[in-house]
């Protein structure tokens, strides 16, 4: 098989040289980058901060891992003890915590936006592709029409029943299933970047799945972020300057589910058909949770709705790539 279904979403990160001390002047001290590397929901994570004393950065770390834990067992799909997978064990949840209730109503509403090129039920279908792919001898064509059309089936954000006063939230049909990962990933960046802020921290770069720089290095340059080629996704075809501001890529060539590359693991909820494995979209906005699950519906979107979405949506700069480079830039 060629993927290990983490729906990773790729992206070159390009900023200080991983491992080395890196000495900057800062009001008289010296500030020194201390880093973070593990993982969030599957996808490779980073933290980056800049600090004055090493014990209170790694104390503020250590509370920003402890926020990374419990979101973890909110919304993991990977997780049998978790929120979320309760939920689709279930079809109903009670007395929801407040982070799965807010999420839940962001992604409700970016589905209503996109007119559902984005729609957090799209776990069935995903579901039938993993179930396919990863069985004995799987045909090479896909799955079937019929096991396409029974999960299409369960697929529609609106049959999601949500009672915010009560904190519950229940599917409509038997056999529904709820993915909040392009959007988890966002979230809890955010979560993070404001638990180590609380600790007194501003010249960071928190990447939870998706990178967020707050702040600038404490020489004043910007954090600097390389768009990953589609075709090499460990080189960039692009960068972007970003200060207090957040990059969310999205692209089929994340994960694969078969190894000529035809079906990716990204899947347009109207039609079950997945993206294409060498396009991709970023989109910057001011916060994590805004710019994630809005590159994904960017990236499904139809051509001459993109630019209402993205401004509707909350997002500042949407880009489009494939191998060739920058094929398209959107601004709000």
């Amino acid at each position: 098989m060629t993927a290990s279904f983490s729906r990773r979403r790729a992206i070159t990160l390009i900023a200080a040289t991983a491992g080395l001390p890196l000495l900057m002047a800062m009001g008289g001290a010296r500030s020194r980058l201390l880093e973070w590397h593990g993982t969030t929901l599957g996808a490779p994570s980073t933290i980056k901060l800049y600090h004055e004393h090493e014990g209170h950065a790694q104390a503020a770390i250590d509370a920003g891992l402890a926020e990374l834990a419990r979101l973890e067992r909110i919304f993991s799909v990977y997780r049998a003890d978790s929120v979320i997978s309760a939920l689709n064990r279930d079809g109903a949840l009670a007395n929801a915590p407040a982070d799965f209730m807010a999420l839940l109503t962001h992604a409700t509403k970016l589905a209503e936006l996109s007119e559902g090129a984005y729609d957090p039920t799209i776990q069935p279908v995903w579901q039938t592709y993993f179930r396919h792919f990863t069985g004995a001898s799987p045909d090479p064509a896909g799955p079937s029409k019929a096991d396409l059309g029974r999960a299409l089936a369960l697929v529609n954000w609106q049959d999601i029943e949500i009672n915010t006063a009560a904190g519950s939230v229940a599917f409509a049909k038997p056999g529904m299933g709820l993915t909040l990962n392009s959007g988890a990933q966002g979230y809890i960046t955010d979560k993070v970047a404001a638990v180590l802020a609380d600790h007194g921290f501003k010249n960071m770069l928190v990447d939870m799945g998706e990178p967020r720089a707050l702040s600038t290095k404490p020489d004043g340059s910007a954090w600097k972020i390389g768009i990953a080629n589609p075709a090499d996704p460990s080189r960039a075809v692009t960068e972007l300057d970003i200060i207090d501001k957040c990059v969310s890529t999205s692209g089929g060539y994340g994960t694969l589910f078969d190894d000529a590359g035809a079906f990716t693991h990204i899947i347009d909820p109207r039609t079950g058909r997945t993206a294409p494995r060498l396009l991709g979209v970023s989109v910057v906005a001011d916060t994590a949770t805004k710019a994630d699950g809005l590159s994904t519906a960017m990236l499904l979107a139809a051509p001459e709705k993109r630019l209402a979405l993205l401004r509707a949506a909350g997002g500042i700069t949407a880009l489009y790539v494939t191998p060739d480079g920058v094929v398209e830039q959107l601004t709000a």
